[in-house]
């Protein structure tokens, strides 16, 4: 079994001040529309959620990065980091993505926040 990681952190404020100051310019360039309802609706969180998701987006490429042949091909919707019914997040990809990687069921995500940072990280996991 092969495993690559991937793990970013960020502070809140950073993606807060970039949504207050470009609103949906920002929030359409790097969020799917799945992601934004899902942020939206933790009303006084939802800078923490966007923020884990854009740290999640950044672990996930990280761990992807040595598939690629050219990540300027990527977009940041390109990675979309959905939650299940038991709140634990998983991701769906699309683009040129959906061409390069098969990995879907083989990537754990985890996402955590406080009031001022965010973590994720990534975990691809596959057979040869």
């Amino acid at each position: 079994m092969n495993l690559k990681t991937g793990i970013d952190i960020i502070e809140v404020n950073r993606i807060q001040e970039n949504i207050e100051k470009y609103g949906e310019k920002f929030l359409n360039r790097i969020y799917t529309n799945n992601e934004i309802n899902y942020c939206e609706s933790k009303k006084t969180q939802k800078f923490q959620s966007y923020a884990g998701r854009f740290a999640a987006k950044e672990a996930v490429f990280k761990a992807l990065s040595e598939f690629l042949d050219n990540k300027f091909e990527i977009e940041w919707k390109d990675i979309e980091v959905i939650n299940d019914k038991n709140g634990r997040p998983s991701v769906n990809f699309y683009g040129i993505l959906t061409e390069i990687i098969t990995l879907k069921n083989n990537i754990d995500v985890s996402i955590s926040h406080i009031k001022d940072i965010a973590i994720a990280s990534a975990i691809i996991k596959w057979d040869n």
